[in-house]
């Protein structure tokens, strides 16, 4: 019995040590994981353009021992970790590009950055919090392959460009890597993300299991009428007219049309172009909006009705109009079976009083294409200083993040692969 008890005493201790060691790592690893974030924040680089940024991922994954990708998806790159026996596969992605947007704060890492966007000279910045996520996956990266003993199975690494929408003419993004096989060779099995908060208090895990960020769909209408000089209305068809009404009718279909307790929907135009001076009736108008939902079937509802809508109203009005769809994102859908498992987990890491459901959100993640392929988990972490009593929201000039925050991302994410990966 004496021999029994002390073969358990043993191997408790064993497993304690084993665990101080990881919590020890993950500790050690902040003031790294600070420095890389700063790093990229003051060399911020464009969807499709991360060449620098890539390249610093690759070097610090290939001097961990970790087998190296690059050029998936243009300028993202993959690592592959194996642990010390065979299991499942296990993937954690990170979002690497910057925004074009001109930053304000004073920060001694200030982006000063200056780039071409779309024909237009503007400041370069990460407004969005992707330093941060690329910062702490460069971590869990370097805590995971120092403990391979834990790692029953394959960790892959995704550092992805481009999330904010390739430039116009050019593929990029999850879409671009999941079609060149980022989630084959070998296949993933499940995929976890977090994107770091600015209004979230630092030290805090917000999820929802099923759509918590909205399918966004870019559409464009075009409306055709007939020129005539604006004193005689009569003699043309106002395509002006008609797009008001257009745009008029498109409001009422979430208002009057969708069972609006079952999810939220949102539908905006964002952009209307007609005309070159007061006194012509042109022939033409171009409107541009975004398209907001967080179930497959209300989308498929707006898209039709909208359709239908813009046809029949030009045509009432003696014009004709076309509309087309472009889809940025699915729904961001946490798969409810892998939330459900995983929840011990992000509550063993931040602590239960720590981690709370959230209510959807419509913005768009393109972490969405990867979830339609294996089943995901995606989690928002808190960036915001407790007590703080002015929040900048993200893509904004003044946006900022609480450095704090990020070792508990590193933390939350190396513990989902390890435990994903010891669950039968």
């Amino acid at each position: 019995m004496k021999y029994i008890f002390f073969l358990t005493s043993l191997f408790g201790s064993l497993v304690l040590n084993a665990q101080s060691d990881f919590d020890t790592d993950i500790k050690a690893i902040e003031t790294k994981v600070i420095e890389w974030r700063r790093h990229f924040h003051e060399h911020p680089e464009l969807s499709n353009q991360e060449f620098k940024t890539a390249e610093k991922i690759a070097q610090h994954l290939t001097s961990l021992g970790i087998e190296v990708q690059t050029g998936v998806g243009k300028t993202g790159v993959v690592g592959l970790l194996t642990g010390n026996t065979l299991g499942k596969v296990v993937a954690l992605r990170a979002d690497i590009d910057a925004l074009p947007v001109t930053e304000r704060n004073n920060l001694p890492f200030k982006s000063t950055v200056l780039a071409e966007f779309m024909g237009t000279k503007t400041g370069v910045m990460h407004a969005c919090g992707h330093d941060t996520h690329t910062a702490i996956l460069m971590g869990v990266a370097e805590v995971l392959s120092k403990h391979k003993d834990k790692i029953n199975g394959t960790i892959k690494f995704i550092f992805q460009p481009a999330e904010e929408g390739p430039p116009p003419g050019e593929e990029g993004g999850a879409k671009l890597m999941i079609k060149e096989g980022v989630l084959e060779n070998p296949q993933v099995d499940a995929i976890f993300g977090l994107h770091i908060n600015s209004a979230t208090p630092v030290g805090t895990l917000k999820y929802k299991p099923g759509g918590i960020m909205a399918a966004v769909e870019r559409f464009v209408i075009n409306v055709t009428g007939k020129q005539s000089h604006g004193s005689q209305p009569w003699s043309g068809v106002d395509p002006i007219l008609i797009s008001a009404k257009i745009i008029d009718g498109l409001q009422t279909i979430v208002s009057r049309e969708l069972d609006l307790t079952k999810e939220a929907a949102v539908i905006t135009v964002g952009k209307i172009t007609s005309g070159v001076r007061f006194n012509i009736i042109p022939e033409s108008a171009e409107m541009i909006g975004t398209v907001r939902s967080l179930d497959a079937d209300m989308k498929t509802k707006i898209i039709k009705r909208m359709t239908e809508m813009t046809e029949t109203i030009a045509k009432a009005y003696g014009g004709e109009a076309n509309i087309r769809f472009e889809n940025n994102t699915s729904i961001t859908y946490n798969d409810p079976d892998l939330t459900a498992k995983m929840l011990p987990t992000l509550q063993k890491v931040a602590g239960p009083e720590h981690v709370l459901i959230t209510k959807a959100v419509t913005g768009g993640e393109d972490f969405s294409y990867f979830q339609e392929v294996v089943p995901g988990l995606y989690f928002f972490l808190g960036g915001m200083t407790p007590g703080n009593t002015e929040v900048f929201p993200h893509h904004t000039p003044d946006f900022v993040i609480d450095e704090s925050g990020m070792l508990l991302g590193v933390k939350t994410m190396a513990q989902l692969a390890i435990d994903y990966l010891n669950q039968p």
